[in-house]
């Protein structure tokens, strides 16, 4: 403990380990730490599932239909991960698919009208959804081919649309899209929380509802991925990556004070002892004076027996509630998965309806959610404050990352990480450069 390292990691959540590993494989003398005795802070998975009972002080603990306790990874955060998208990117370029096994998750679904249905992402789904008109069905196709063939850099697709002037909306009027269409395409393909992104350069939109459909081109049933064993085991692999590389791990440790000089980090106190660092990366429960609130997210664990109603018994799914079809200004979000991922008993069902904190009462918010799932066995209902850091830590070289929002997919969490990584290394997070770094230590048939 008592020496001096490059940069020093408080708590093991994905952010803070994904970091830990690319700071580690970039040569630096990395030091990780967390108070708590297990990994993956806030986004780890409970297990066994006497441990959630235990967390969310339910007395008499899982009841013997639940099955083996052993049986149970339940997350606390739940989230897939985007087929094409960021997080999939780095596990690939980092090699830690080595340590993990995934599974596509089975279908994404959107509600109107208090039904649920099949997002349709393709020219083909689109001719044969049951969300639109026949007339609108092929407007919707039109748009479809538009996006699919959208490129910035060459005029002739642009058809007369600015990337960066034409908000979404006047792209949605070119198209003569109704309420319906732009409600399902900006949440569910787009994966938008809010309505914000209709005043904005269309480009952003654009670029995420191709996300969606490479996504989805690659697995076929749905754009998302989901790892055996529960999200707890994607830091796991990131902080074995990070070990491989040197990096040294200290569970259970508390950390007594940051020690600062001249407005600088340089090291950390745990126990009476000083290990020295130039930088310092932490999740928001380390630094609680260098952030600030930024809202809350109520997220309800459902442990169910069935799968869910109009999913086609799927075992895996998502399911986006768009906020103008519950009078909202934020979606609620359901995803579900079961005994086919190692996460729960035979036969049990984990689903976890989550949102964006709007009133007084937070379990209430996410209602339409749990009527979908009835019924429910048992339920956990979490509120989680949100946190952003107050300033970006160039000067004082303490690097805290944002709390989890209540998207569905990682991709925000990914920008977090590439942004950070930015502050601290003064260049671009760059994956080829990154595997460069690889070979040079392991040699390309190594890996």
């Amino acid at each position: 403990m008592d020496e001096a390292y490059d940069v020093i990691v408080l708590g093991t959540g994905l952010t803070e380990c994904i970091l830990s590993g690319i700071m580690s494989v970039n040569g630096k003398k990395v030091l990780h730490m967390d108070r708590n005795p297990y990994y993956g802070g806030e986004s780890s998975s409970i297990t066994p599932l006497e441990e959630l009972y235990k967390r969310f002080e339910i007395a008499d603990g899982p009841p013997e239909s639940m099955g083996r306790g052993r049986d149970w990874n339940v997350d606390l955060i739940p989230k897939f991960l985007m087929a094409n998208g960021q997080l999939v990117k780095m596990l690939l370029y980092t090699e830690v698919t080595r340590y993990l096994d995934f599974k596509v998750v089975e279908g994404s679904f959107v509600y109107k009208a208090g039904k649920i249905y099949k997002v349709p992402s393709t020219e083909t789904e689109a001719l044969a959804s049951n969300l639109m008109g026949m007339f609108e069905k092929r407007r919707f196709r039109k748009f479809l081919v538009f996006v699919a063939n959208f490129d910035e850099n060459d005029s002739k697709t642009l058809e007369g649309v600015d990337p960066h002037s034409t908000t979404m909306r006047e792209v949605y009027r070119r198209f003569d899209l109704g309420q319906d269409v732009i409600d399902f395409t900006g949440h569910a393909l787009a994966l938008y929380r809010t309505d914000d992104y209709l005043d904005q350069p269309c480009l952003e939109t654009i670029n995420r509802i191709k996300l969606y459909s490479e996504s989805l081109a690659r697995y076929g049933k749905s754009p998302y991925l989901y790892p055996l064993y529960g999200l707890g085991e994607l830091p796991q692999g990131f902080a074995r990556l990070s070990a491989i590389y040197g990096g040294t791990y200290m569970l259970n440790k508390p950390v007594d004070e940051i020690v600062m000089e001249g407005g600088k980090v340089v090291g950390v106190k745990s126990e009476g002892e000083v290990a020295r660092c130039k930088q310092l990366i932490c999740d928001p429960s380390y630094v609680p004076d260098r952030v600030r609130p930024a809202g809350k997210v109520v997220r309800v664990i459902c442990i169910l027996s069935h799968p869910i109603r109009g999913t086609n018994d799927a075992n895996s799914c998502q399911i986006i509630i768009p906020q103008n079809q519950v009078g909202r200004k934020s979606d609620i979000y359901v995803c579900l998965i079961s005994s086919a991922h190692n996460v729960a008993a035979q036969g049990k069902y984990i689903a976890i309806a989550s949102t964006t904190v709007e009133t007084d009462s937070p379990e209430s918010e996410v209602q339409p959610a749990l009527e979908l799932l009835e019924p429910i066995d048992q339920k956990f209902v979490a509120i989680s404050d949100i946190y952003e850091p107050t300033d970006d830590g160039t000067e004082s070289q303490i690097f805290c990352s944002r709390s989890y929002d209540a998207t569905t997919h990682f991709e925000t969490t990914c920008d977090d990480i590439k942004d950070i990584y930015r502050r601290m290394a003064g260049a671009p997070f760059d994956f080829e450069s990154m595997k460069r770094r690889q070979n040079d230590v392991f040699g390309e048939d190594e890996q």
